[in-house]
This record gives structure tokens, sequence and C-alpha cells, in this order.
């Protein structure tokens, strides 16, 4: 049986945008840790500084201060073409507006994380049985070559989250994944990330949502850039994930 290691860790992670008298502090002193296989909530109102510590745990910008350690890894001080590969091999994102390309299909479109993946770029035969499989595990077997505008939004999520996972990240970041999608399709894609979290897949999810937090196991709760508190939710995640919600409301 292997044994649990950290995903995440910050130490004083610190973000300030803008200089002198004109500078905001994003976020003062974060310091956090999330275990392989835990399934995490990022909340908070707007302006307190989840979307920059998103950015910062997806390596898509870098602290001002601090340490940000990915998988062992101090990525704090990274050039752009490193955080590039770094989130290519590490980090499977999953956006509240899908961010699929139009015009491509739904295997095209889970197939372009492979194309930049530089330390095991496969066939591109294999690449495409790769996608096949991914489509298969979110349930979209047989909706492989339908276009983006011939898929419902819940669908187009699916096909977002086969994206996410094709390169067998470390973790996947979900910004808002639910936040476009009516309820129906909302807890269908929330039973989906419960079945991956079960899968032992590194799930953090950013959301303003506190029906949508409970989900998850842990709730990092920050307030005006700073850990608020954290809330353990204690829930048995086998259940349906509409049973949650109904608990929630």
């Amino acid at each position: 049986m292997s044994v649990s290691h950290t995903i995440i860790k910050t130490v004083d992670i610190t973000k300030v945008y803008g200089m002198g008298d004109i500078s905001v502090s994003a976020l003062r002193g974060i310091n956090i840790q999330i275990q392989q296989g835990e399934f995490v909530a990022i909340m908070g109102p707007s302006g307190s500084g989840k979307s920059t510590l998103m950015h910062i745990l997806g390596c898509l910008s870098q602290p001002t201060s601090g340490q940000y350690f990915l998988d062992g890894v101090d990525v704090s001080h990274l050039n752009k073409v490193q955080l590039a590969a770094v989130r290519n091999q590490k980090i499977g994102f999953i956006f509240q507006a899908y961010n699929l390309l139009a015009r491509t299909t739904a295997l095209q479109n889970v197939t372009l994380p492979l194309l930049y993946n530089r330390v095991s770029p496969g066939t591109k035969e294999e690449g495409l049985e790769k996608a096949r499989t991914m489509l298969e595990l979110v349930g979209l077997g047989t909706r492989m070559n339908h276009q983006p505008h011939e898929l419902s939004g819940g669908q187009q999520q699916r096909v977002a989250i086969a994206r996410a996972l094709v390169n067998n990240p470390v973790m996947v970041i979900a910004d808002e994944p639910t936040g476009n999608l009516d309820t129906r399709s909302g807890t269908e894609i929330m039973n989906l990330l419960h079945q991956l979290h079960e899968r032992g897949t590194t799930i953090v999810m950013v959301t303003h949502d506190s029906k949508t937090a409970i989900h998850t196991q842990r709730t990092i709760n920050l307030i005006d850039g700073m850990v608020d508190n954290i809330t353990h939710n204690g829930m048995h995640f086998s259940r349906p994930a509409e049973e949650a919600q109904h608990e929630a409301l």
C-alpha cells in the first residue's frame, strides 16, 4: 500500500500587485498543506484572494515572497517556461467556462495536453487511445466525435475533466466547476468528482459556494488574503452528491 505524501505545501506565501502607494496585498502569508488523495475546497468571498491562490497553486503565476512546494519540489521561483512544463506534467485544470476549442471534437480537445508533453509524448495513436479511455471514464464514450456546440454544458464539462486527467497529473484544480451549470448537471459533475476522488485523484476545488464546498473533505476559508479557518466537513464520500446537497440546504 502506497504512503500518502504532501502534494501542496505553501510557506508564508504572499502576493502583492502594484508598487509603492498603489500596491495591493492579495495574499498575506498563506500556509497550507494538501495531501495526496485529498479533496479540498478553497472558499472565500470576492476579494478574499482565492483566485490569486489558485493561480499560484496552478503554477500560472509566482508568489511575491514565500515558498510553494508542489509534489515535493520548490516551484516558487521558476521562470515562465519552467512553470508551463510543470503545469503540463503535474496539474490538470477544470474551468468554469470549460475552455474547449470550438469546431474541434471532444476527442481532439482531450488530446491537447498530450501535444505539449515533452516528458513522455508517446505516439499519436497512443494519445488518441488514452483520450478515448478518459472520455469513457467520464461517460462520454458515445460523444467522442461531437464538437462542443453539439454537447450540453454538463457534457462539455465532462470533456474538460477528461482533458484534465489525460496526462495523469498529481492533482486536479477545479475552478468553480459547476458555476455555469444547472442544478441537475452540477450535481452530476459533483458526483463525477467524487468518483474520481474515490479512485485516488487529488482535487483542489475553488468555489464561493458553501453548498458546493461541503462536498469536500476540508474547506480552507480565506478572508482578506489570509486563511481565516479550515473546516473539516467529515462527509462520507461514497454517497451520491445529491444527498450531501440536501443536507447542505
